[in-house]
């Protein structure tokens, strides 16, 4: 049997979308300073992008009630996931076909998005710990 803390794995999560957005504006920030608003506009909708696409991911996936069947779960975060792909797709088809951007700025921001995943991972592996069911019962004994 494995075991997740799910309480603890829906913070985290939380947690990812905030940082994503102050990292968001922080670079839109920066961007606006260093080379004016087109450039803080793209930012802002590059990581904007990533950040909506979490969002949605975390909503669905971690939407199910307290004791809800694994079956249940692995569904929501695989709906979580086609979602999360769908609004990053159609986010980026909507701003490139409707808006000048600064592709630098959109696409720095949307992949340093990402970065938050790797921090938030290394700062709390420690809190998930997979244990099977022949660990548990040797432990007890």
């Amino acid at each position: 049997m494995v075991t997740v803390d799910l309480p603890t794995a829906r913070r985290i999560a939380v947690g990812i979308v905030l940082g994503q957005l102050a990292l968001t504006a922080t670079l839109a920030l920066l961007c606006y300073a260093l080379a004016g608003a087109l450039s803080a506009k793209s930012a802002a909708l590059g990581g904007g992008i990533n950040t909506l696409a979490s969002l949605a991911m975390v909503l669905l996936a971690f939407g199910n009630k307290p004791g809800a069947d694994a079956q249940s779960v692995a569904r929501a975060f695989y709906l979580g996931e086609g979602v999360k792909i769908a609004v990053m797709i159609g986010s980026f088809v909507l701003v490139l076909n409707t808006m000048k951007v600064s592709m630098g700025a959109l696409l720095g921001a949307y992949i340093a998005t990402f970065f938050v995943y790797w921090i938030a991972l290394a700062r709390s592996s420690s809190a998930f710990v997979v244990t099977s069911a022949n660990s548990v019962s040797r432990n007890r004994n």
